[in-house]
């Protein structure tokens, strides 16, 4: 029974189950909301540090390993957003010196 699950777990989702319906309408999810959330997601996260970053200098907060923490990941999520954009360039210029 274990090893059934197992390989259920393996085969990829039909098209019914990537586009998950809502009160009996389709949802379609587009890459342009996607990258709009995300992009919202970093900002997000680099509003929190500067916020505890802040409260830390006018002494309203004392756990400095929160406020390292809180920073390390809004950065990791900026680098992140940066690779991603490098990466999709890169795409974009093969794409560009494809031959037809």
């Amino acid at each position: 029974m274990t090893y059934i699950n197992n390989v259920q777990n393996m085969i990829p989702p039909t098209n019914n189950q990537l586009n998950p319906k809502v009160n009996g309408d389709e949802k379609s999810i587009r890459f342009g909301d996607l990258l709009k959330d995300a992009i919202n997601q970093m900002n997000d996260a680099q509003i929190a540090s500067d916020k505890k970053t802040v409260a830390l200098a006018s002494g309203n907060i004392d756990n400095l390993h929160d406020v390292l923490i809180t920073a390390q990941k809004a950065n990791i999520t900026l680098q992140t957003a940066v690779q991603i954009q490098r990466k999709a360039l890169d795409a974009y210029n093969e794409t560009m010196r494809m031959q037809v």
